[in-house]
């Protein structure tokens, strides 16, 4: 088998920021330890939870500031755009800037802009605070996990840190239609931005002890690859956003599509020629590098548009309330707070690879399901078994992904990596909910996942089936 070259390189401490060395660092205490992971995870909590505590807010927001149709879904959606545009942009600062700086300063501005999107007058104002709010949780989530990475040398025992960071992190997704739901029916959509600064408050005060990695600042800063990549992810996440709301031969999902595919071809036009690429292709050319890539992207276009068609789904059946459909929501929403604890173990124990696949066949066994949800009032026991399966491929295949990037990953390109990661992830997430939420028919989107989850079992098989890595001990 041929293999990559070294993607070593010696690392440049930035001046002014002290050596991080684990030999030459005293060892945190057993509790200082967990109150900084704890802290990193509550950022992370964060962010995902303003990627759904406002779904169920949206009529409160409608009758508030009378928006026009078309501004509405935006509301919700200029998070998302943004956030998974500038997720790899968030990773190349973070190798470069430092991770904590990078961190510490996202959370400030995450907390500030939760107040701005509060008090928003018009819609207007509400869809450029919750853009902004996504540049800033763009900051957080790569920052994060590098610093992880760096508190956990280790790879057996980093792979159980992600895990038990994804299960906490997983809070604010199981969250965020539930709390939201009581918040607007306690005082209306405002609340919904306000329980964030109390929250980014105690990430910053428990994670006040972060550590310093060094900044690897050896490469020159790839601004065209840069720009480019952030505006095909933008675009790419923006047409997708349109075509769920406005069909996929809308002019406003085929233009932007189709520029994010522009884009992404420039990319691989202009990385061949300069020297320090934003996505090095060595780094893309390991192929556990690239089985995390495509697990993270459709096991989050399975889960996370399988949670939106459930949502929707089940409020237009049985008229729920919008805190009766947060609950609705926790068959599929809960396990991801309590399954990533042993995803962690597993991939420590047994290697990415089997979790992966376990975790893209469960979409298809969900698919399955749905295929034989048929009729306006199907089985509840069928529904909620295709959630739990749906839940069985994010609590697996998305922490699964994280930390297979994680260890196939090396560290001076840990942040890169991660946002990476993310960045399709987000992508995949965008495409899940423009797919399946087009769906009139749980049988329909059963049909897609099936497809959808072979191919990725093929994919993931066939790029882990030629690495020789064995599991951590």
């Amino acid at each position: 088998m041929t293999t990559a070259a070294p993607l070593s390189r010696p690392s440049r401490v930035v001046p002014g920021e002290p050596d991080p060395a684990p030999t030459g660092l005293p060892a945190p205490s057993r509790l200082g330890a967990k109150l900084t992971f704890a802290g990193m995870a509550t950022g992370n909590l964060l962010v995902l939870l303003d990627t759904s505590i406002l779904n169920v807010a949206v009529p409160d927001v409608q009758k508030s500031l009378h928006p026009s149709a078309a501004a509405l879904p935006w509301a919700v959606d200029a998070y998302t755009v943004v956030f998974a545009g500038l997720l790899l942009a968030g990773g190349v600062l973070a190798d470069r800037w430092g991770a904590r700086r990078v961190y510490v300063g996202a959370l400030g501005l995450f907390a500030a802009l939760s107040v701005v999107c509060a008090l928003a007058p018009g819609i207007g104002s509400l869809i450029a605070g919750r853009a902004l709010l996504g540049a800033a949780g763009a900051g957080l989530v790569p920052a994060s996990l590098a610093l992880l990475i760096h508190l956990n040398p280790d790879p057996a025992r980093r792979t159980r840190a992600i895990g038990a960071w994804t299960a906490l992190s997983g809070l604010g997704a199981a969250a965020g239609p539930v709390l939201g739901g009581a918040l607007v029916e306690l005082g209306g959509w405002r609340l919904v931005f306000l329980v964030n600064p109390p929250i980014a408050l105690a990430a910053l005060l428990l994670a006040r002890r972060l550590p310093v990695p060094p900044v690897r600042a050896t490469r020159a800063l790839d601004r065209p690859g840069l720009g480019l990549s952030t505006a095909g992810l933008g675009l790419l996440t923006f047409g997708l956003v349109e075509a769920g709301i406005q069909g996929w031969g809308s002019g406003y999902a085929l233009v932007p599509v189709t520029a994010a595919l522009l884009c992404f071809a420039l990319v691989a036009v202009v990385e061949r020629r300069v020297a320090g690429p934003v996505l090095p292709p060595a780094l893309l050319a390991l192929p556990r590098v690239r089985a995390a890539m495509i697990a993270a992207a459709v096991s989050c276009f399975a889960y996370f548009g399988g949670m939106y068609m459930f949502a929707v789904w089940l409020q237009h059946a049985y008229d729920l309330s919008p805190f009766a459909a947060g609950l609705a929501s926790l068959p599929i929403a809960f396990p991801v707070c309590v399954m990533p604890f042993f995803t962690g173990r597993l991939v420590a124990r047994h290697g990415p690879r089997p979790i992966l696949l376990t975790g893209m066949s469960a979409a298809v066994v969900s698919g399955v399901l749905l295929a034989f949800c048929t009729g306006h009032h199907p089985s509840m026991l069928l529904i909620v078994a295709a959630e739990l399966t749906l839940a069985a491929t994010g609590t697996l295949s998305i922490p699964g992904a994280a930390a297979a990037m994680a260890v196939a990953a090396p560290p001076e390109y840990a942040a890169t990596g991660q946002g990476a990661l993310n960045g399709v992830r987000q992508a995949g997430s965008a495409l899940g909910v423009a797919v399946l939420g087009t769906f009139g028919a749980l049988a329909s989107s059963g049909y897609v996942l099936i497809g959808v989850g072979l191919l990725a079992v093929l994919l993931v098989s066939r790029a882990t089936g030629t690495s020789t890595a064995r599991p951590a001990s």
